[in-house]
């Protein structure tokens, strides 16, 4: 592997799991042997965590930021409005649309005050990290747009993408491009618990480990399939968006009784959730 200057100081032993949620990552990246800083808005998960993981917060290994990621040029109070979601913990946001978008999904929120983090701020503070998770409903873009102020950059990224809007997606292929991320891996997260890790891995300890739904899975270079270009991330991202218009959330036909029969049986011929979701890693051009 060869390193350019703009990503020496990179802290190799370093994760950021920004989405911390119940820990399902956290717990993968602590064991495979690297330390962690983790971000969560929700302080009922907050507090879950820190009993689940509070020997390695002790210890050091871990560090939890409670609060959530803000637009600094856009937000300047100390909080801000939370929108916990009664329904699914992971659809907590600070994205008004968002949180309408679930209500009219069936699941409601209940509005609360959070701490406002500054990412920037954030990396100042700890470190460029090797490999940096990024997975909180609807502000991916805002950690991706923060981290241009900075010369060095983690060697990995993933976000959940844009699935509705094909403009958002581009833009936000072309914010990758612009930080220096030149290859990508394009992965379901439904099928996330059917991930194994390499036999031979070369992110940390080797430890047989079996994926929780919801989880964000392998990362770096333990992905073995080949890395997509650009240009042939956004044509995989094109049959993705075909599949979202016919039966994504907006979808105006999904609930007819024939689309929904013909979605169960493709969904038990592909073996995969339709239209499921995915996330984008994104490989720094430096890796060689």
């Amino acid at each position: 592997m060869i390193l350019k200057n703009n990503i020496m100081n990179v802290n190799k032993n370093l994760i950021y799991d920004v989405g911390m949620h119940k820990g399902e990552d956290t717990e993968y990246y602590l064991k495979k042997g690297f330390k962690v800083v983790a971000f969560e808005a929700d302080p009922d998960l907050v507090s879950f965590c820190k009993v689940k993981f509070s020997d390695s917060i002790d210890c050091g290994d871990l560090v939890i930021v409670e609060g959530a990621i803000v637009d600094r040029n856009k937000v300047h109070n100390e909080t801000i409005k939370f929108y916990k979601n009664k329904a699914s913990s992971v659809w907590g946001t600070v994205v008004e649309e968002w949180s309408e978008r679930n209500t009219k999904l069936g699941a409601e929120s209940i509005v609360i005050e959070v701490p406002c983090i500054d990412f920037s701020s954030c990396l100042k503070t700890y470190g460029i990290p090797y490999y940096l998770k990024i997975d909180i409903e609807g502000m991916d873009v805002i950690c991706l747009e923060s981290l241009l102020d900075f010369e060095s950059k983690p060697l990995y990224i993933s976000i959940e993408s844009e699935k509705v809007l094909y403009a958002q997606l581009i833009r936000e292929f072309d914010l990758f491009e612009k930080l220096g991320y030149d290859s990508y891996q394009i992965i379901d997260q439904s099928r996330i618990s059917l991930q194994k890790e390499p036999k031979d891995t070369r992110e940390g300890n080797l430890l047989n480990y079996s994926f929780q739904s919801g989880s964000s899975g392998l990362f770096g270079s333990d992905y073995r399939t080949k890395w997509k270009n650009k240009k042939a991330a956004l044509r995989s991202y094109k049959w993705i968006f075909f599949e979202y218009r016919l039966w994504g959330d907006h979808s105006k036909i999904r609930s007819w009784f024939v689309m929904k029969a013909l979605r169960k049986i493709l969904s038990r011929l592909l073996r995969r959730r339709i239209p499921g979701w995915y996330d984008t890693h994104a490989r720094h051009s430096s890796i060689r």
